[in-house]
């Protein structure tokens, strides 16, 4: 149990803004042999989720403190990523998987107040595809 819960904390924490690698504890997991594949991926699928979820709800909700110093972006560097995602639309959450890009991304669909139905949807679908194509990766080369 207590591998599942390291496992469902680092895909939370590593859907954030914060920089921690859930691949590798699934990785670790997965080669163990010990734990239900299906069980990892769940848990692993539902942490970065949830983790994704905390950044389009502080996306959604911390515009009201643009104007503080503390705020992590400027507004030239919002207005242009608000920009490329209303150019590439909702659909650009399939790349929230992506390093560097996909959390931002995240938080970006959450000031543009994306439908939370679609968003969960479309991230669901990036976050477990990638856990998927991993464990699939690591078992043709174990």
């Amino acid at each position: 149990m207590f591998a599942y819960l390291v496992l469902f904390g680092s895909a939370l924490i590593a859907a954030t803004i914060l920089p921690l690698q859930s691949e590798a504890v699934l990785v670790t997991l997965l080669t163990d042999g010990g734990y239900s594949t299906a069980a990892l991926l769940m848990v692993a699928t539902l942490g970065n989720v949830l983790g994704a979820v905390i950044n389009w709800v502080l996306g959604r909700y911390l515009l009201g403190f643009q104007d503080r110093r503390w705020f992590p972006t400027s507004e030239r560097q919002l207005k242009k990523a608000q920009r490329w995602y209303r150019s590439y639309g909702r659909w650009s959450l399939l790349g929230s998987w992506l390093p560097i890009v996909g959390d931002p991304l995240t938080v970006v669909a959450g000031t543009l107040h994306e439908p939370l139905a679609s968003f969960l949807a479309l991230v669901m679908i990036a976050k477990a595809g990638r856990y998927i194509v991993l464990a699939a990766v690591t078992f043709a080369w174990v």
